[in-house]
């Protein structure tokens, strides 16, 4: 059986990405399941691999589609070119960098619209960096829905760290628009996206959903947004054969054993939980879209930059997590 083509975009320039894209790329645990294919600026990627002294034979291709040379020293790089006009200040915030990074995954994206990728990979983006480039970004969910096609709504984030899954109704709003946000059509969208994906390949798909308020409204103590909103889209779930149970509160769901994935209401809910638990090893699965997207959940890290100190655990998992949840085919 072939092994499928993964495309890793290299995020921000001016931070950690590039090094720990080089890394995974050359790691076994990534060649054993994929061939890596890099997505990014060529002088980005050769100055990050000699400041990190990473030994690696970097082949550059034109698209995605050509045959991909990988090994314990080989690359493949479909190389772009976002720094012959301007310069890369690594470590530093720039208009460049975050058009670089948003550019990059977008043509990840693209790669695997047209089938010539199994699944992609974003490293991380400064956000202020893509602020000062005019872009608008409030998440990869919505990016990727808008490069796909697709209403922004139907894509959710999917936290994912050794065998928890956390997917979030709402992401990147304030708290007072998540409230606006969270209805019962949304709720019930989040659960049916989480069961897709989690039952892909005949997976087990027992979700928990927690509630909105304290102690999921303690029967109505403080709130009657479960009974109105939750608790009528989890019925609805159940109806169409989902095994969903809830709502629980948040601050005590996620010490329920026996369930596959976790949907929280909105950012801090789910990300407070993540970030503790699994430091700078959790992936962001983007779901609810045509092509199977993650990305990293830690930042880029701009502080270490250049300096070889930046680990690639969380690009392994993500490409592993991808290839679980990919169709089986050969």
């Amino acid at each position: 059986m072939s092994r499928p083509k993964v495309a890793i975009a290299l995020g921000d320039p001016a931070g950690i990405g590039p090094e720990i894209a080089l890394k995974a790329a050359v790691d076994p645990r990534v060649l054993e399941v994929c061939e890596p294919i890099l997505i990014g600026d060529a002088q980005a990627l050769a100055y990050h691999a000699a400041a990190s002294r990473i030994h690696a034979r970097i082949h550059p291709v034109r698209a995605a589609s050509e045959p991909a040379i990988t090994g314990p020293e080989d690359v493949t790089l479909l190389a772009l070119d976002h720094f012959s006009a301007e310069p890369l200040r690594v470590g530093e915030i720039a208009a460049a960098h975050g058009r670089s990074a948003v550019e990059s995954a977008r043509i990840a994206i693209e790669a695997a619209m047209a089938g010539e990728v199994r699944a992609v990979v974003a490293c991380p983006q400064t956000e202020f960096s893509i602020k000062e480039a005019g872009i608008a970004f409030d998440g990869y969910p919505s990016f990727v829905a808008r490069c796909t096609g697709i209403p922004v709504d139907d894509a959710y984030l999917m936290l994912c760290f050794d065998s928890t899954r956390i997917v979030h109704t709402t992401l990147h709003v304030s708290l007072r628009r998540a409230l606006e946000l969270i209805t019962e059509e949304r709720v019930l969208s989040a659960v049916t996206a989480a069961h897709t994906v989690l039952a892909r390949n005949g997976g087990r798909a027992r979700i928990a959903v927690a509630g909105l308020n304290p102690h999921a409204s303690e029967h109505g103590m403080f709130g009657d947004d479960e009974a109105r909103i939750i608790e009528p889209a989890l019925k609805t779930a159940r109806e169409q054969g989902i095994d969903v149970d809830g709502p629980f509160g948040a601050d005590t769901m996620f010490k329920k054993s026996g369930y596959d994935a976790f949907i929280v209401m909105y950012h801090d809910q789910g990300h407070i939980a993540a970030k503790l638990l699994a430091t700078n090893r959790t992936a962001g699965m983007t779901i609810g879209t045509p092509v199977l997207f993650s990305s990293v959940a830690h930042g880029s890290a701009l502080d270490i930059a250049g300096q070889n100190q930046a680990s690639p655990e969380a690009v392994v998992a993500a490409v592993h997590r991808l290839i679980q949840a990919s169709p089986r085919q050969a």
